[in-house]
């Protein structure tokens, strides 16, 4: 995973992209993966943007998507 940029003031660590999904760890703890299913394209291509951007995902993601998320992964 690609460590997030902006990690020491937000609750991204970490993050990894693929075609049509994102993974992010969280400094709690939790990896979830984000993909065009749940919560959909329009969210995962935000996403990946803000991600390589290195600023505003936390935030994007507790006002857009919550726990609307594709799946939890193992950590």
């Amino acid at each position: 995973m690609t460590p997030y940029a902006s990690a020491a003031g937000s609750g991204v660590a970490a993050y990894e992209c693929g075609p049509d999904w994102i993974a992010i760890r969280f400094h709690h703890g939790g990896t979830y993966r984000y993909d065009s299913t749940q919560p959909g394209a329009e969210h995962v291509r935000w996403m990946q943007r803000l991600a390589e951007a290195g600023v505003g995902l936390n935030t994007y993601i507790n006002q857009h998507v919550r726990e609307d998320y594709a799946a939890r992964l193992d950590d």
